[in-house]
Order: C-alpha cells, then sequence, then structure tokens
C-alpha cells in the first residue's frame, strides 16, 4: 500500500478580504509525479507555500511524511525537501559553483555534491561564469540544480520548465524518471499542459482556490465524457459511406480537410463506430482515434 507523503485537510488561506486558497483538501503517495494545472490566480503557489511551511494557512491542517508543519518534527523534514519557485532569483555576481556552494551551506549539504549536480543539469561548462551571464533557461537549470540539493525525497516545482528548450525540457524530464524510481515524490505545477499529460501520474485541477477534480488524465477525461475524434483517411467517396455507417451514432460534426475525415462522436460509440468503419476494408487507408487532450479536459472542468 502507498504511503501517503503530503497530506493537506480542510485547507484556507486568506489575504484580508480575499481567500486565496479555499477548503482544499488533498493526498499525495509516496514516489508520486504529481501535476496541479490552473489559470493564473488559481491559488497554486499560495498552496505551495503552505505546503512548504512558508505561509500559515489561516484554516486547516498539513502534514508531510506524517508530521504537521507545525510540529517539533517538521524541522528534520525540511531538509528532505527540494523546492524550485517560479521566479528563480539568484546572485547575478556569483558563479554557477559559487551559487550552489551558498545554497549547500544553507542546506547544510557538503559543497563536494554542487559539481555533479551542475553536470547532471546540462551546466558543467558554465560553472565557472557569472550567473549574470545566464541565459533564463540556464537559470532555471541552476535553479532546478539547487532544489536537488541533499538528495531531497519531496520535490516542489513551480512551473520547473519556464526558459527551457525543448532538448533541457527532456533532460529535465529524464531526471524526473530517475527520481520517481528513486522513490523521490514530487509536485509540479505548470502552465503547458501538453507538456505534462502524459507524465504526470496523476494530477489536481485547481480553480479559484479549490481543487475542482483530481485523478489520472484518463479519470478526468472520463469524468468529463468528453467526445472523441476519428481521424480517417481513404479514397475517394469515402465520406458519403462514413457518413451513412455512423449516422445513428450521433456524430457532433463530419469535416473534411486535405483528404482526412475527422468524426467527432460521443464516447459511448467508440467501439460500435470502429467496428462498423472495420467493413470499409481496403477503403480504409488509416484511422487514428484521437482522445481529447489534458487541455480540453481542463476547459471542460472550468466550463
Amino acid at each position: 500500500m502507498t504511503s501517503t507523503i503530503v497530506e493537506a485537510r480542510g485547507l484556507t488561506k486568506r489575504f484580508g478580504s480575499i481567500e486565496a486558497v479555499r477548503g482544499v483538501d488533498l493526498s499525495i503517495g509516496a514516489g508520486e509525479l504529481f501535476g496541479l494545472i490552473g489559470h493564473n490566480g488559481a491559488g497554486k503557489s499560495t498552496l505551495f507555500k503552505m505546503l512548504l511551511g512558508l505561509l500559515a494557512p489561516s484554516e486547516g491542517s498539513i502534514q508531510l511524511e506524517g508530521q504537521p508543519i507545525a510540529g517539533p518534527g517538521f524541522r528534520e523534514i525540511r531538509r528532505r525537501i527540494g523546492y524550485l519557485p517560479e521566479n528563480v532569483v539568484l546572485y547575478d555576481n556569483l558563479t554557477g559553483l559559487e551559487t550552489l556552494a551558498f545554497f549547500a551551506d544553507l542546506k547544510g549539504v557538503a559543497r563536494h555534491a554542487c559539481a555533479p549536480l551542475l553536470e547532471r543539469v546540462g551546466l558543467a561548462q558554465a560553472g565557472g561564469r557569472r550567473v549574470r551571464e545566464y541565459s533564463k533557461g540556464m537559470r532555471q537549470r541552476l535553479g532546478f540544480a539547487q532544489a536537488l540539493l541533499g538528495q531531497p525525497r519531496l520535490l516542489f516545482l513551480d512551473e520547473p520548465t519556464t526558459g527551457l528548450d525543448p532538448g533541457a525540457i527532456r533532460d529535465f524530464y529524464q531526471i524526473l524518471r530517475e527520481l520517481t524510481a528513486q522513490g523521490v515524490t514530487m509536485v509540479l505545477t505548470s502552465h503547458i499542459l501538453a507538456e505534462i499529460q502524459e507524465r504526470v501520474d496523476r494530477l489536481a485541477i485547481m480553480e479559484q482556490g479549490r481543487i475542482r477534480a483530481t485523478g489520472t488524465v484518463a479519470e478526468l477525461r472520463n469524468g468529463m465524457n468528453l467526445p472523441l475524434t476519428l481521424e480517417i483517411a481513404g479514397g475517394a467517396g469515402l465520406r458519403g459511406r462514413v457518413e451513412s455507417l455512423l449516422a445513428d451514432l450521433g456524430p457532433e460534426s463530419i469535416t473534411e480537410t486535405a483528404g482526412l475525415l475527422r468524426v467527432r462522436l460521443p464516447r459511448s460509440a467508440k467501439l460500435a463506430a470502429l467496428g462498423r468503419l472495420a467493413t470499409l476494408g481496403d477503403a480504409l487507408g488509416d484511422l487514428h482515434v484521437r482522445e481529447p487532450s489534458l487541455e480540453d479536459v481542463f476547459f471542460g472542468y472550468r466550463s
């Protein structure tokens, strides 16, 4: 049975008359890569800061690894937490290696761990350069390296791929896969939904300070019962035959672009539609079933 690493109950945070987080319940298991998505101002960063113990909740409780964040055991837990904020602030006059050494001293980590971490995030050749010479992506990778100091067992990553190019994003998620294999628990936020939909184990959709839904991408997709799209390629006259075969299955639309038919229909009609289309034989050149994207799911829950 998976142990619970992050447990929040009835979590609320008010700033004067503004309720930034409203009655959030959240459980995250050991070794999970958990995504938290929502529009700007949804309360994600405020929730992060409460989970880190940087902000005191107005109401509710938080436990990390079974320890309340206000309890005497939390000090030791914090040593096993890494955090990459959305906006990384670094000292421009320090080199990359000096920056990591500074954070290592703060965390009580031996300095000899710094150079290998720079190499791990792809900054080995830039370790001797001043941070003021770093690009935004390089600063982000340096921020990620400081979050990894001390081999944390729990990582909070707020918009971690901001400024990274596609190759760096690929390398970043490769590191996350290695960490999850080692049992590290991670919570990350991202505005790039297509980037995380195949990478997170579970996720929560947050809106106006509340958790609207939690589950795997497939569970959230099924919960919305959004239509799927069949992309069909074939020869001349295919459209008429497809329309005839699927007419009573309630297709929402059938469009054609450059010889490719796109049929939107209810999820409940999927198997029946595939069975009927199979009768087209050689007239069917290709068929692709396109499930609703995480972006579709997100906007479905917001509507």
